[in-house]
């Protein structure tokens, strides 16, 4: 059951937290030992916790929507007397002393941690491998990838394992593995949601986000965490709107354009297909749609890799001089690369992303929202390194964060929605994206959408 439904039956008494506790802990009993979402588990304390949430309810004390609602965070959000690895082996035993603000605004709304959610060591991936805590396995075909780097929160979503799961998105960490695992997962506006108390990859392209079954759900989430906050002061001071007022199921009078650069990409045709057909449903919903041009889009890989890489670096540097042998290959790879960007090269990137901005600031003057795909292929099996679409090979990492990097340079909100499946049975996703700060009306044509069609309501076979 997606957050939505489940708490409309905690607030009504029909169940109690305990039960949907013990629910979610028999599910993830049964299917963790395939799909691997946890790193730390943490049963005992969910469960004391919901006995204390039932109480309180029962005597008329019921918080709001996220009260009794079992949530997973990715184990790079700092909870206080429960180890964040971080995805890394060197922080096996590094336990904060204090929780993250996205954790303490879970826990003001009476949400209930159920545990630690694996992750690409230090983020710093888009497919969901994992050498010291085992890889991460989807849902829908475990031999494929959950997508990264918030790859456990993509399959423990979708499987059932968590009601609401969080990531964190610097390329496309919570919309890749979203659209690879069938479920919503939405990137806000860059300072929408605080950092504070995450492990950082990259200063100015970090952005936490809601991994969850339904796009009500992600309101929903949104209505808890978003908000200014004094420890990091990239935060907005804005007033932060209900975002479930949003959901009206309506896309009348949207106008929206699809970019013609994202066709001329690699892209698997089942996906096309999928994607142009759930663009033609907006259509006949109401919503104008046009054709726009990005002319920049095919630079976004090269200014968002050469930011992200410096600024890893230069967060990881100490650690890569003390403990570069202890970190997976590819990462440490990657990371020490960061060190050979001279700041030549990391400034004219920025000047590049100041470009890029313009030019979808642009293009947002003449439409409301953008729409393609979050991904040009479905799931690719673990391990890959390259991946064939059409009669084309290209590289995993390249492939998946096409079109998740732009809205990561521009800081805009962009979400990703189930619109399908191939013909083997794996999911394929519409990604929508924003203006800044206009999480509504991302939202509330992702709801519409979604209500319009029944890919919500497959579950995967496992």
């Amino acid at each position: 059951m997606s957050a939505g439904e489940l708490s409309r039956l905690i607030r009504d008494k029909q169940v109690s937290p305990v039960e949907v506790i013990d629910a979610h802990l028999e599910r993830i009993e049964a299917t963790e030992p395939i799909l691997n979402s946890f790193i730390t588990l943490l049963a005992d304390n969910a469960r004391e916790v919901a006995h204390r949430a039932e109480t309180q309810i029962q005597a008329g004390n019921y918080r709001g929507p996220l009260h009794g609602i079992p949530v997973g965070l990715k184990d790079l959000f700092n909870t206080a007397g429960v180890r964040t690895t971080s995805g890394s082996r060197i922080f096996d035993n590094f336990i904060p002393s204090e929780d993250c603000t996205v954790a303490t605004r879970f826990q003001q709304a009476g949400a209930i941690l159920l545990g630690k959610l694996n992750m690409h060591q230090f983020a710093y991936g888009p497919t969901g491998e994992n050498f010291d805590y085992g890889h991460m396995h989807n849902p829908w075909d475990p031999e494929m990838v959950t997508g990264g780097s918030s790859g456990g929160s993509g399959s423990a979503a979708a499987s059932g394992q968590c009601t609401i799961t969080m990531g964190s998105d610097t390329g496309g960490s919570v919309r890749i593995p979203s659209a690879l695992c069938g479920i919503v997962g939405l990137k806000p506006t860059y300072g929408l949601v605080s950092r504070a108390g995450l492990t950082p990859l990259s200063w100015c392209l970090d952005h936490p986000g809601p991994m969850v079954r339904t796009v009500e759900d992600a309101a929903i989430t949104m209505n808890a965490i978003a908000g200014h906050d004094p420890k990091d002061q990239a935060t907005t001071t804005r007033e932060i709107p209900d975002y479930t007022a949003a959901l009206t199921g309506s896309v009348q009078g949207l106008r929206i354009g699809v970019v013609k650069e994202y066709f001329s990409a690699p892209l698997d045709p089942e996906v096309e297909t999928a994607v142009r057909a759930a663009i033609s449903q907006l259509a006949e919903m109401g919503a104008t749609i046009t054709e726009v041009s990005l002319p920049l889009f095919s630079e976004s890989q090269a200014i968002s890799g050469t930011i992200l890489m410096s600024e890893a670096a230069a967060y990881h540097r100490d650690l890569l001089a003390r403990d570069g042998d202890k970190l997976t290959p590819s990462v440490r790879l990657r990371l020490e690369a960061g060190l050979f960007v001279t700041a030549a090269d990391y400034l004219k990137a920025q000047q590049g992303r100041a470009r890029f901005n313009f030019e979808m600031a642009q293009v947002f003057r003449e439409v409301d929202l953008l729409a393609g795909p979050t991904e040009p292929v479905t799931a690719p099996p673990i391990l890959a390194t390259e991946i064939g679409i059409g009669d084309q090979t290209v590289g995993v990492t390249g492939a998946l964060t096409q079109y998740t990097r732009p809205y990561n340079i521009s800081g805009t909100p962009a979400i990703t929605v189930p619109c399908g499946f191939s013909e083997s049975g794996m999911p394929i996703a519409l990604q929508l994206a924003g203006r800044p700060y206009d999480e509504a009306t991302v939202l509330r044509a992702a709801h519409a959408y979604e209500q319009a069609c029944d890919w919500r309501q497959r579950c995967p076979p496992i």
